[in-house]
C-alpha cells in the first residue's frame, strides 16, 4: 500500500451546500485522514492523506460533490504523506487548526 497526500481547492457552488460534511463523510468512509474547510473567497480547501487508491476514489467523489453542489474546478496537488493527522475533521473559522 503506497501512501500519499492530496491538497485540493474546490471551486464552484461549494459553500452552503453541505460540502464540508460530504467531504468529511467520504474521507472517513475511505479511511483517510486530514481536514476540510471553507475559504474566504468561496472555495473549499481539503488536505487528505491515505493510500493512493483511496485518495483517487476520494478525488472522484469530490469532483462530483453533494447533490446541491456544482463543482466547476478542482485544483489538485499530490505529495508524500506526512502522517500528521489522526482522523479527518471539518475546520471551522476561528479554529486553532486554520
Amino acid at each position: 500500500m503506497e501512501l500519499g497526500r492530496i491538497h485540493l481547492i474546490v471551486k464552484g457552488r461549494v459553500q452552503g451546500v453541505c460540502f464540508r460534511a460530504f467531504g468529511e463523510a467520504a474521507a472517513r468512509e475511505l479511511g483517510l485522514t486530514g481536514w476540510v474547510r471553507n475559504m474566504p473567497a468561496g472555495e473549499v480547501e481539503i488536505v487528505a492523506e491515505g493510500d493512493k487508491k483511496s485518495l483517487t476514489a476520494y478525488l472522484s467523489q469530490v469532483k462530483t460533490g453533494p447533490t446541491m453542489a456544482r463543482v466547476t474546478e478542482v485544483i489538485e496537488s499530490w505529495s508524500q504523506a506526512t502522517g500528521e493527522f489522526e482522523d479527518f475533521k471539518i475546520i471551522y473559522r476561528g479554529s486553532p487548526y486554520t
